[in-house]
């Protein structure tokens, strides 16, 4: 049985002209090392990371999410696909946190986008899940900057399901795009108020043959739900509408939305403005994650924390009086 040898890592020059060439092979290569938990690849991805910087930041980041079955990989599909025909390069990037095991939905999205993956002006990548929501969010942005180093000039992130990672993903992107269905009139049941107050736009897909008329009585129902929301600091008025992924209808509308967004903020501010804001955040993200890191990845805490533990469980000691016994136990050992 032939031994398994991982690859040999490379040089951070070859990474680092790799990627800005638009290697796609290196490029994953790039990914796969900031995605990787071991010291000395984090050493790597930062030093990559810190040369590409530069050259990123080119590109329009559109979160894309929607409850399950509202057809995210075709209308994924379909936009990319427009897009490409424009003269765009499209990165696609997956970012779920809830699931372990699978990495995400795009693992199988890839296939089902069968066309757009083929592509050579597509990019699509799934985005390892990690342990915490901060752990991907950081990951899946340096991913971003990754991509839109090697000139991909739209980056569609998707979200998995309805859930925590929405927030995540709108604290990367600058347009956040949701998905939806039409109904038996109970749209609005469906999804939490705050995924529809971080919304730029709501789509209504599937509106097309005997779905057209539902999906109209949706978009008019989303539409005077968005009115009761605070008016939005970027001075975009958030707008509800109908597409047809699958029979490519509404699509290209869409798009002129986002153009007409990015339009919008680029003469107010707004849109440099909310990027300076998200560095900072992710800034404070990764000081969160090298923390609780540098905390339980010690010995001495991992052995301690059972004691503690138990004791809570048996009642002799207080989750507070516990937590507080370990984190002075912790400011001790450094």
């Amino acid at each position: 049985m032939k031994k398994f040898r991982p690859k040999k890592r490379l040089e951070v020059s070859e990474y680092i002209e790799g990627v800005l060439k638009g290697d796609r092979v290196v490029l994953s290569r790039a990914i796969t090392l900031v995605e990787s938990n071991l010291a000395s690849d984090k050493r790597l991805a930062k030093e990559i990371i810190q040369a590409i910087l530069p050259h990123s930041g080119n590109s329009i980041r559109i979160g894309i999410t929607g409850v399950p079955g509202v057809g995210k990989s075709t209308f994924i599909e379909a936009f990319g696909k427009l897009l490409i025909r424009l003269g765009h390069r499209v990165a696609i990037l997956s970012i779920d946190p809830s699931s372990q095991r699978t990495k995400g939905s795009i693992l199988g999205d890839k296939t089902r986008m069968e066309e757009l993956a083929n592509k050579p002006e597509a990019y699509i990548r799934p985005s390892a899940s990690g342990d915490t929501l901060g752990g991907v969010a950081n990951k899946t942005g340096e991913a971003m900057l990754l991509c839109e180093a090697a000139g991909f000039d739209v980056v569609l992130i998707e979200t998995v399901g309805v859930g925590q990672s929405e927030t995540a993903v709108h604290g990367m992107t600058d347009f956040f795009l949701l998905l939806m269905l039409s109904g038996a009139g109970d749209e609005l049941q469906g999804i939490k108020k705050g995924i529809m107050e971080m919304a730029d736009m709501i789509v209504i897909n599937k509106a097309d043959g005997d779905n057209v008329k539902k999906s109209d009585l949706a978009r008019r129902q989303y539409e005077n739900a968005l009115h009761l929301f605070p008016p939005s600091e970027s001075g975009w008025t958030p707008l509800a509408t109908t597409a047809s992924a699958l029979k490519n209808i509404g699509i290209d509308q869409v798009w002129e939305k986002v153009e007409e967004f990015k339009k919008l903020v680029d003469h107010n501010g707004y849109f440099l403005k909310n990027r300076q804001e998200q560095q900072i955040q992710w800034m404070y993200n990764n000081i969160h994650e090298e923390l609780k890191q540098l905390f339980y990845g010690t010995d001495q805490i991992a052995d301690r924390l059972k004691t503690l533990e138990q004791d809570v469980v048996d009642a002799r000691l207080s989750p507070v009086k516990a937590a507080e016994i370990i984190i002075e136990s912790f400011k001790k050992s450094i």
